[in-house]
């Protein structure tokens, strides 16, 4: 069943919540309506009216069953959101209806060894926080919007981050413990899954079942010394950023290499201390790991050390955390310098990642300059590419697309909205299974499942799904 064959009494809905904490102003609809999309031209034509018709933000699961149980009784479409900083349109409510807001389930409920317990609308940052506080130990990983975005919003709607090129990914064995989960039936229920079964949810969108509890693992906390290389040979520097992270005794949390002229050109900080042709590698290391990375320094020649947090003598003014220079922070920081810039996020497998990416550079730069993140999948490591584009038409983008996947990347395509073709490109039976089960009126985020609303489409046809339309 689709939305569209509903008739919603969003009145009806809204006079029955009147009592929680609504808001029906347009503007301040309109904006918790948004997340990031406009990263992509693409999806900015599509997305830019989008707006739901009402916010609610439940202070409790009690509330959430609440706010689920009303508006399906009514047909009303849900849409949850965080703080917004997704860039696919993932909190984005394609039907309108209801914005489920959570940024008042913001709750640490408890901090034990190596995991911790909370509600999803903590940003990551006071996440964080709170557990240093408490015990000593951080997230294993986050996005770079850490300063802003929250739990809920990550594991719903991201993939890794920040901490990726130790931990792996989201959906790796052991990077996420329990969640507890909505569903949104006549009688919601409340779920707990683990395992095998925090597939069904994750990284779903919340297209089938409302996250109210979030049980993570934990890692030492430290304060990471923050470090900028320079190299006047790209593949030196990304070979230099894979080997550290393959030397097992050297504690990292980031390794991300940026093609020249990126960090002249659009990192205002460093731009004084590199030139157009300098290529650069950022790196988080453990404070207890300097002496071995400093070792591993001294054995390449071709690296130069230009930047480290623990001594910033020599830079008139502290750049700010490394990490806020990587992962989706590169192309929002390029945005503000030139806005044609948009991107791609690419998948260059292990063990070819490092031919992968110099058979792109040498067909497309520097229309496309490199911005690899490195990555740990099944105990390799290897390249996420968040690549900066320099956008000039739909029809030349999916050129590019179709360039990369001939030359065996993986393309996330960051100008999709739905699951299928921003995520592994193929239907994950397990979450249309449960969105059947949890969902039966599709009433969750709806458009962002092709499996839900098309089953019978043909994903050899992908990028070209007919509802992904631009406004009229």
């Amino acid at each position: 069943m689709s939305p569209l064959d509903l008739s919603p009494n969003v009145a009806a809905a809204k006079a029955a919540l009147s009592h929680l904490e609504i808001d029906e102003n347009p503007t301040s609809v309109k904006a918790k309506s948004r997340d990031f999309f406009w990263y992509s031209p693409v999806l900015k034509d599509r997305l830019d009216h989008v707006a739901g018709d009402f916010a609610v933000a439940p202070r409790s699961e009690a509330e959430v069953i609440e706010v689920l149980k009303v508006c399906y009784a009514h047909d009303v479409p849900v849409t949850t959101r965080g703080a917004g900083t997704g860039n696919y349109g993932q909190a984005m409510p394609l039907a309108g209806g209801c914005i489920l807001h959570l940024k008042n389930m913001d709750r640490v409920k408890e901090v034990a060894p190596g995991r911790v317990i909370c509600e999803p609308g903590i940003l990551l940052r006071d996440l964080d926080a709170h557990c240093i506080a408490d015990s000593g130990q951080e997230l294993r990983m986050f996005s770079s919007t850490w300063a802003t975005a929250t739990i809920g919003g990550f594991i719903a709607g991201g993939s890794g981050g920040v901490g990726s090129c130790t931990w792996g990914s989201l959906r790796d064995l052991g990077n996420i413990i329990r969640l507890r989960v909505v569903t949104m039936e006549e009688e919601p229920r409340v779920l707990e899954f683990r395992g095998e079964e925090l597939a069904r949810v994750s990284h779903a969108y919340g297209t089938n079942g409302i996250i109210t509890e979030i049980e993570m693992p934990l890692a030492p906390a430290y304060d990471w010394t923050g470090l900028f290389v320079a190299f006047d040979d790209f593949p030196a520097g990304a070979k230099f950023a894979q080997d550290v992270a393959n030397e097992d005794g050297i504690l990292i949390k980031l390794a991300t290499v940026f093609e020249a002229p990126v960090a002249h050109d659009y990192f205002q900080r460093v731009r004084p201390h590199v030139g157009e042709g300098t290529h650069l590698v950022a790196l988080m290391a453990a404070p207890h790991s300097m002496d071995g990375f400093l070792t591993f320094l001294g054995r390449r020649p071709e690296a130069r050390l230009i930047y480290r947090s623990d001594d910033e003598t020599g830079w008139a003014k502290s750049p700010g955390p490394v990490f806020e220079y990587g992962w989706n922070h590169t192309t929002l920081r390029a945005l503000k310098v030139d806005p044609s810039i948009t991107y791609l996020q690419v998948r260059y497998g292990y063990p070819t990642h490092l031919e992968k990416v110099e058979e792109i550079r040498r067909r497309f730069s520097p229309e496309l300059l490199q911005h690899l993140e490195v990555i740990r999948e099944g105990g390799k490591c290897m390249f996420a590419g968040l690549t900066l584009v320099r956008f000039t038409t739909e029809e030349r983008l999916d050129e590019i697309v179709r360039a990369h996947e001939e030359a065996g990347a993986m393309i996330f395509n960051p100008h999709r909205y739905t699951l299928e073709e921003g995520g592994r490109q193929t239907v994950d039976d397990r979450q249309l299974a449960f969105k059947r089960e949890a969902d039966p009126k599709g009433l969750l985020n709806p458009g962002k499942m092709i499996a839900w609303d098309d089953p019978d489409w043909d994903f050899a046809r992908m990028y070209a799904y007919p509802r992904m339309q631009a406004a009229q």
